[in-house]
């Protein structure tokens, strides 16, 4: 039995400990949090924008812990699962792992390349797995495109193009912070950024357009430049209506056939959904897929950290070094903003 802390009892913190539910083998034993009313267990102040809604939760047989360290310290654990905000990703996710315990945390890996590379290196040298959280691979068309792709049925990814918009989140004070959250491309984007370079490796260079807000990029399109060429392109952001609150969207080229698929919510109109399609030649076909139920796909992310932990051997899809590359490959983008041209990764 794998005995797991979750640090941080918000929203992503009760999707963690709810998915855990459906993992044989993983037990919520402990958690951390500030909130004295979450602490004992009354979550139904928590909201989220996908999910079922917080409620009174039986914490009988869990450790309740206001102090992190202390949480860290429990002999008793194996894993912490940090579902903190942020800025503090690092900070407790080098403690944890110091302290000789394996870390699943929520994505970004850190708001800087510096904190990132902290985490790795301290993973490195305890011996113990340090894995992110991206999520967006476990989406069953997602899933389908990774499996497809290593395969090789339809030969090598050769171009796509990935979309990824929200209304602007004014419900969250700290979302355009770059010391806190990070912004659209820290906060939304990097799952695209995740999934091209799962798929298709790292670009060697990216040239961004787009707009602003503060020090955080705002609305913003890319091109991802790779050698040999390949057409890989993004784009993502806030728009200012709150009429279309989520979309997102992906058209991923193989060597012998096309993948693709179109998402919108829509509340006043019926959310527009295009499911995701195979194109072979001449044939279209509509491939069966897994739930898309969000606690099903946390739990698959989830269930993947356990066989990982199980193994002891670090999971492709939840890598530290790949959830890393991933903020490389924004921070990039954001550069090649400013500057208004192309730049290096």
């Amino acid at each position: 039995m794998i005995r797991i802390g979750i640090a941080g009892i918000g929203f992503m913190g009760m999707i963690h400990y709810l998915a855990y539910r459906k993992i044989p083998g993983a037990k919520v034993a402990a958690i951390c949090e500030q909130d004295k009313k979450r602490l004992a267990g009354d979550w139904r102040a928590i909201k989220g924008n996908f999910g079922p809604q917080g409620e009174i939760m039986d914490l009988s047989g869990v450790s309740c812990y206001r102090d992190i360290d202390e949480m860290i310290s429990d002999p008793t654990l194996d894993l912490i699962d940090v579902c903190l905000p942020p800025d503090w990703h690092a900070e407790v996710s080098v403690a944890a792992l110091s302290a000789g315990k394996h870390v699943f945390c929520e994505k970004p890996i850190a708001l800087t390349t510096a904190d990132a590379d902290r985490m790795v290196q301290a993973a490195e040298r305890a011996g113990k797995l340090l894995m992110i959280g991206q999520v967006v691979p476990f989406f069953p068309e997602f899933w389908f495109v990774y499996k497809t792709i290593r395969g090789d049925k339809y030969g090598a990814p050769i171009g796509g193009h990935f979309k990824r918009l929200v209304s602007d989140p004014n419900w969250l004070p700290n979302f355009y912070d770059p010391k806190k959250t990070g912004g659209p491309m820290l906060d939304l984007h990097i799952h695209d950024a995740h999934f091209i370079r799962l798929i298709f490796g790292m670009p060697r260079a990216v040239h961004t357009i787009g707009t602003m807000r503060g020090e955080v990029a705002e609305r913003f399109t890319t091109q991802f430049l790779y050698d040999p060429p390949r057409m890989v392109s993004a784009a993502s952001g806030v728009i200012d209506q709150q009429a279309r609150p989520f979309s997102y969207g992906f058209e991923i080229y193989l060597e012998k056939a096309t993948l693709f698929c179109d998402y919108m919510a829509l509340p006043e109109l019926g959310d527009a959904l295009t499911p995701l399609t195979l194109l072979v030649g001449n044939k279209a076909t509509r491939p069966k897929i897994g739930s898309a139920d969000p606690l099903d796909v946390f739990a698959a992310e989830l269930k993947e950290m356990v066989r990982s932990v199980r193994a002891e051997e670090p999971s492709p899809l939840l890598a530290g070094n790949l959830a890393r590359d991933a903020l490389v490959i924004c921070q990039k983008q954001t550069e090649s903003l400013l500057k208004n041209r192309a730049v290096k990764v």
